[in-house]
């Protein structure tokens, strides 16, 4: 049974930080594709930033280099660092692995 245990949200200013942990439980071996998504009231669920088990990286246009992230393959562990965090990152962040999402952890930027 698939089960993710997701942390790291809250309430922040901006320009602040997070870091996001997830930690997927169920496979027996390394996961190929983890990552975060995101969704906030009105919009669809995006991609924030991805990463496969050889380390290539994809992050969304809109994370314009302040996101980072990470991944523990052994221990099918997922991170994102969020830097220089603005209002319009306010979203629910699920965790993503081949294609199972955690519940979400929300993060809500304001001044």
């Amino acid at each position: 049974q698939v089960q993710f245990v997701e942390s790291g949200g809250g309430s922040v200013q901006p320009g602040e930080s997070l870091r996001l942990s997830c930690r997927a439980s169920g496979w027996s071996f390394t996961i190929y594709r983890m990552g975060w998504y995101r969704q906030s009231p009105g919009h669809e669920r995006e991609m924030v930033a991805t990463m496969i088990s050889d380390g290539s990286t994809n992050y969304a246009d809109f994370v314009e280099g302040r996101f980072t992230i990470s991944r523990d393959m052994d221990r099918n562990a997922v991170y994102l660092e969020m830097n220089n965090l603005k209002p319009e990152d306010t979203a629910v962040y699920y965790c993503y692995a081949n294609g199972d999402y955690g519940r979400g952890t929300q993060v809500t930027v304001s001044a």
